[in-house]
């Protein structure tokens, strides 16, 4: 059988009514599913200048091509909309149970337009879809509302991917939660679903999901799963700040492979980074105007790995992974997913914060409403230093002093967000709306791209963060390229003619815009679509594609014979198809660079990353040009959409009438 299902289910909210559409096997050459799926019918069916909180936006979930099909790390899900954060296109990827739950209920993706008029969920079994009153569910967080509706199913315990308070409320940094708190957290898209009464999905599906070659898949993921479940052994946490130093010292930049992540993904997850990325100079400091020198030891130590994995009762691994970096933790009586390393760099050395107390309590506080854990702490360092520069009085915050590091005030702050009240509701939209109410020049550090907070990986550090936040299509991720990730992918081991990184290098020449970094940049892209659109997870993709065979995985799978150009290829179109989507709303790409600060324009005066700026506009024409693009605007060329087989003039089409 073939790994995809070949048809999606579209579901309009206004009427009330289904239909299924049917996709040939052509369609998943081209697009393969996941993200490319979503891209290449969203961009045929939102007219240009949708409200992105109005009827016609579409929100689509999306399963990747490789769920269920005997290949390892391939669980993951995705959201995609018109985002009402920044305007652009708008994507949130997640891990968890949903990615096979869609395909189990006999669907690639789930697209959603119109709007309800009052509060509904749906409901996707073998009998088809339905939809139902969720009047009753409206005003509960994210977990109560998962547990209720798994609960409601009488059958088979559905997967729900769900929206809290801070979806319905609109928040323009709201996500969407599965798996008792898992965020596909960036673009807004909680709000999309709030915008359309859209509760919950529910999928209690059955239906099986395999592959043309099942006995090869087996033969192609069992060494790969051996790298993932083996690994040296650790010390303890306090080892992590010494090498995060011993990397800050080096005098050369050394090759990154990723197969060395594994051992500490195991043991303490994401989290076993964030005291070591803080003294390496890749987690940002006192709103990105600081350094390790600010946030030393002392403080940092809150966040050593073993002081925030000692709540952790159980591994959590998401669908078809062997590794379980996830963790679920007890907090005040109940359960909860152990902080990651965003969160806990958003609410520690970002707002000089050192309460663990606190970071948990608001990783808590947020998931359960459905907000993104990144805007919302890049949103509160903005305030608290526009506070410190005078721009937020006491009169806009009912007395309430901002002072950097308080976690009262930290965890105030982020209940006013959640209710939309007082000062919350202006920053329950990002800092860049709330630096345009207040004015006084506060968009200069509110740092962001294109309206999106960026993550916590210092582009000072590593260029790449700062080339790929600012020429995503969906601007301000950090999931979607850096140089580090190039060293990690190896995909000069599969794909010819793609530059490889020396083992030691001298740490000037990352900061130079040239033929090389371009090539590295694309590459990063291609690829990363190309594991968006099959379901891959970015820690699987981590460990290389000499020992994580995804090429091989997709022929093996699908029975194609394509090689790995054309398979790189694939992502370029995908790629391609999102940028499509951004010059047809006629959004200028060089209005989503991320901050200057962000970007060491002026540098820092002192610690890890004192005196490096990024070369930013040269990284990005160059970018551009390499991609097929114009290297002054960004506008795909003609010459690349013919050799795409991209239709860029197709009229928006008509969603398929219900059946």
């Amino acid at each position: 059988m073939k790994p995809y299902c070949g048809r999606i289910l579209w579901v309009n909210l206004t009427t009330g009514t289904f239909a299924t559409e049917e996709l040939p096997e052509s369609f998943y050459r081209m697009y393969l599913s996941g993200l490319g799926l979503a891209a290449s019918l969203l961009y045929q069916h939102i007219p240009a200048g949708t409200d992105p909180l109005g009827p016609d936006n579409i929100l689509a979930f999306v399963s990747g091509l490789l769920t269920g099909s005997g290949s390892l790390f391939t669980g993951r899900w995705m959201a995609a909309a018109k985002s009402p954060l920044t305007g652009t296109w708008g994507d949130a990827n997640c891990g968890g149970t949903l990615s096979p739950a869609i395909k189990q209920c006999g669907y690639d993706g789930i697209f959603v337009s119109g709007a309800s008029d009052h509060p509904v969920y749906l409901y996707v079994d073998n009998h088809g879809p339905q939809l139902r009153g969720a009047a009753d569910l409206w005003g509960k967080d994210t977990i109560e509302t998962e547990e209720l509706l798994k609960k409601s199913g009488g059958g088979r315990e559905p997967s729900v991917a769900c929206i809290g308070p801070a979806g319905e409320r609109l928040s323009l940094i709201a996500g969407i939660s599965n798996d008792g708190g898992r965020m596909a957290a960036r673009s807004g898209l909680g709000a999309v679903m709030g915008s359309k009464k859209l509760k919950a999905v529910v999928l209690a599906g059955s239906r099986p999901m395999g592959s043309e070659s099942p006995q090869e898949m087996m033969r192609l993921s069992l060494p790969c799963a051996h790298i993932a479940t083996h690994g040296i052994p650790l010390p303890s946490g306090r080892v992590m700040p010494l090498l995060g130093a011993l990397l800050r010292h080096l005098p050369a930049t050394v090759r990154m492979d990723g197969r060395l992540s594994v051992p500490i993904f195991r043991k303490w997850g994401t989290c076993g980074m964030d005291q070591a990325s803080v003294e390496w100079g890749d987690t940002p400091v006192r709103n990105w105007s600081g350094s390790e020198r600010d946030y030393h030891r002392q403080l940092s130590d809150a966040i050593d790995p073993d002081r925030v994995l000692a709540r952790e009762q159980r591994k959590y691994h998401c669908y078809s992974c062997p590794l379980g970096c996830g963790g679920v933790c007890e907090w005040q009586g109940r359960e909860t997913h152990r902080p990651e390393y965003e969160t806990i760099g958003a609410f520690s050395a970002l707002l000089m914060c050192n309460d663990l107390d606190t970071i948990y309590a608001v990783n808590d506080q947020l998931n359960r409403a459905g907000m993104d854990t990144i805007s919302a702490g890049g949103t509160i360092a903005w305030a608290m230093e526009a506070w410190e520069k005078g721009v937020i009085t006491p009169a806009d915050t009912d007395g309430l002093a901002l002072h950097w590091g308080d976690p009262a005030v930290v965890r105030r702050l982020v209940e006013l967000m959640i209710a939309r009240e007082g000062i919350g509701a202006l920053l329950a939209d990002g800092s860049l709306r709330a630096a345009r109410h207040f004015g006084h020049d506060s968009e200069s550090f509110a740092i962001q791209a294109g309206g999106q907070e960026i993550a916590m990986h210092d582009p000072r550090l590593d260029p790449g963060y700062a080339l790929h936040a600012s020429v995503e299509p969906t601007p301000g991720r950090h999931t979607t390229g850096c140089q580090v990730y190039y060293d990690m992918y190896h995909l000069w081991t599969r794909v010819p003619g793609l530059p490889t990184p020396l083992p030691v290098s001298t740490k000037a020449g990352k900061y130079r815009a040239d033929a090389t970094q371009a090539a590295i940049g694309v590459a990063n892209s291609c690829f990363t679509q190309l594991f968006n659109g099959v379901g891959l997870c970015m820690f699987g993709a981590m460990m290389g594609v000499d020992h994580i065979p995804v090429f091989e995985w997709l022929n093996a799978a699908t029975g194609w014979h394509m090689t790995p150009e054309e398979y790189m290829e694939t992502g370029r179109r995908i790629q391609t198809i999102r940028q499509l989507f951004n010059v047809r709303e006629g959004i200028d790409a060089s209005s989503l660079a991320i901050s200057s600060r962000a970007a060491g324009h002026p540098p820092l005066e002192h610690g890890a990353n004192r005196g490096r700026s990024v070369p930013l506009v040269a990284l990005m024409h160059d970018y551009w040009g390499r991609m097929g693009w114009d290297p002054g605007t960004g506008t795909p060329t003609a010459q690349t959409l013919q050799q795409l087989g991209i239709q860029p003039d197709t009229a928006v089409g008509d969603v398929p009438a219900s059946v």
